[in-house]
């Protein structure tokens, strides 16, 4: 298996919303951090006392069939398009350990086919929910 890493970035009033999208569409779980960062829009003040509003960095390690679906899931989720709502990338991903207890969660998710010429093809396959 090849796996890609997922970061995305948003306010943390939308974190939930963005995980769940992503579980939906087959990331096994992930990694939130809370993060600060700045950006080309102003800081919101309320009498001249500048606010903080909070970030949140979520990380997802996923087997690299999974990215598109779980992409897009959040892109949509988060409503992405819409700015200053979170910005999200993939890195690829060298060397993984430490994941044991989530293979079978990717196998169950990868389902082997058989095509005409003998080599064999992975296929996404939804959960239920």
């Amino acid at each position: 298996m090849k796996f890609q890493l997922l970061i995305a970035t948003v306010k943390s009033d939308l974190t939930e919303t963005i995980t769940k999208a992503a579980k939906k569409a087959g990331a096994p779980g992930c990694t939130v951090l809370p993060a600060h960062g700045t950006g080309i829009h102003e800081a919101k003040t309320f009498f001249g006392i500048e606010l903080d509003i909070s970030t949140d960095m979520v990380v997802f390690l996923l087997e690299e069939r999974l990215v598109e679906d779980v992409l897009e899931a959040i892109r949509s989720a988060g409503e992405f398009d819409k700015p200053g709502t979170g910005i999200a990338f993939v890195m690829p991903v060298m060397k993984v350990i430490g994941l044991q207890a989530q293979i079978p969660h990717f196998q169950r998710l990868l389902k082997r086919q058989d095509v005409s010429t003998g080599s064999t093809q992975h296929q996404i396959v939804k959960e239920p929910e």
